[in-house]
């Protein structure tokens, strides 16, 4: 699921970029490769592990952003014959260049996930695999799981298939060219199948009561006056797009839960404090949310190319932090979720179509190769499954710190040189054992930061209760880029 993004769309970017270098360095991320992993990823590239089965005559393409290297998905459209749709679906292999046990693998253990920050990225495998032999590039012969979803004309799935095979990608398209050719009438049949298969499956996920939320992409623009916010908003092209990942996630859950084996995504409901949380900020945001309206229909009602929208949408993202990982093991004792569901999605499902950047996804890809194929899990990826969901919880909270880290520092350059300006806010948490101290969200620019109240004029000089859910007027009354704090004040 989406995590907050952001990135640096500067002419001039010195100055951010050289915090955001203070930044990697503070919070110890490793962005150089020991030698071993260079040489064993080399050495990789050159004699990686092939199928034999040939689907090179498959014209594949990829939908990824502008100038993205690391593809993990290439995919395929068709009608079946009789009705209904067929997707092939190719993910990059990349147990067929890391050795279980080298020092790709260690590596690998240590990173857990690609790490995102405004202006770098620190990948989970080295660039020659993850970006080059591996990658589902234009024109290049890869290894890849090659899955096969026959789907209903609803677009409910009534086989899935999967096996290794060698596939090449034909083409390489980004989010808007696809929806470009889709809005001008000029797609051609594989980008009006996606249109079509993307928007049935979207229904059945109304159908099911899951959500996908089109989570906005901020970015930080340097100005002659500063810094200021915008957001690249998510197009339908998007969603359509995620949808064959999603509709890929939830096939996988289903034949590991079938067997017994296997690693899901998981997501508990969110408790009701977390959504009387958002209908706080929807107030600050102007966002109308009626009580009779379910939070499923108001994400789908609400435009993200409206900055207040977009705003809201990234809040919403709150409603995530629950999710996780569940490993099992039937026949050696380690039993499936007794709920194993992912409230978002209204139904079972598992990464695995982001093994270059998520290391959970090699071994759950591993399993469903292995059920799909009719033969045993193999030995290191049946082995390793325990100790994956606490590998995974570590880089989804090193994630989350480098994110965060990332967020506050960019909010206070966004800031900085204002102390002492007021701004409209609302109250969206109270601090219960200090009433007067509390967050609130700035409606312009989209901030979130500390605020502390008056003094309520009592002899004690006690500070008066932060009221909760109320629009405020507060002062900034710190923007700090070094310690990536902003502070505010109730007037």
């Amino acid at each position: 699921m989406p995590r907050r993004k952001l990135r640096v769309k500067a002419a001039d970017s010195a100055r951010i970029n050289t915090e955001l270098t203070e930044l990697r360095t503070h919070l110890e991320i490793h962005t150089e490769w020991p030698e071993a992993v260079l040489a064993e990823a080399e050495e990789a590239a050159e004699r990686p592990r092939l199928p034999e089965y040939d689907a090179t005559d498959l014209p594949l393409f990829t939908v990824d952003p502008p100038g993205s290297r690391d593809l993990d998905q290439a995919m395929h459209l068709s009608h079946r014959p009789g009705g209904g749709y067929r997707v092939h679906y190719a993910i990059a292999d990349v147990a067929a260049f890391v050795h279980p046990g080298g020092a790709i693998d260690t590596e690998a253990r240590r990173r857990v996930e690609t790490l995102y920050f405004p202006d770098h990225r620190v990948p989970l495998h080295p660039t020659r695999i993850s970006e080059d032999a591996a990658s589902l590039l234009p024109g290049e012969t890869r290894p890849a799981l090659l899955w096969q979803l026959d789907l209903d004309a609803d677009g409910a799935v009534v086989l899935a298939d999967l096996r290794r095979a060698l596939v090449r990608s034909h083409r390489r398209l980004d989010y808007a060219a696809v929806q470009r050719a889709v809005d001008l009438g000029g797609a051609d049949e594989q980008l009006a199948l996606l249109a079509t298969v993307g928007r049935l499956r979207e229904e059945q996920e109304r159908a099911r009561g899951g959500i996908s939320l089109p989570v906005p992409e901020q970015e930080v623009e340097e100005t002659l006056h500063g810094y200021v916010l915008g957001y690249r908003a998510p197009g339908p092209a998007d969603g359509w797009n995620a949808q064959i990942s999603l509709l890929t996630g939830m096939a996988a859950a289903e034949l590991m839960l079938d067997a017994g084996v296997g690693l899901l995504r998981t997501l508990p409901a969110a408790p009701a404090a977390a959504y009387e949380r958002l209908r706080r900020i929807a107030a600050a945001l102007d966002v109308d949310w009626p009580q009779a309206v379910p939070y499923p229909d108001l994400i789908r009602s609400l435009d993200p190319d409206v900055p207040l929208n977009a705003a809201f949408l990234n809040a919403c993202t709150g409603l995530l932090r629950g999710a996780g990982y569940h490993a099992f093991d039937e026949s050696r004792g380690l039993p499936a979720p007794a709920e194993p569901g992912h409230a978002a999605l209204a139904a079972p499902y598992a990464h695995c179509t982001a093994p270059l950047r998520r290391l959970g996804d090699r071994f759950a890809q591993e399993v469903c190769a292995a059920v799909a194929a009719g033969e045993d899990v193999p030995d290191w990826a049946r082995e390793a499954l325990p100790a994956v969901p606490a590998l995974m919880a570590s880089g989804d909270r090193r994630a989350g710190e480098v994110e965060r880290a990332c967020v506050d520092l960019v909010e206070a350059e966004l800031l900085v040189g204002r102390e002492g300006e007021d701004f409209s806010a609302v109250v969206i948490e109270v601090d219960e054992r200090r009433p007067g101290s509390g967050t609130v969200q700035l409606r312009e620019p989209a901030v979130r930061g500390r605020c502390e109240a008056a003094a309520n004029g009592s002899p004690d000089g006690a500070a008066a209760r932060l009221p909760l859910g109320r629009v405020i007027d507060v002062r900034l009354t710190r923007a700090d880029q070094a310690t990536r704090t902003v502070r505010f004040a109730a007037v």
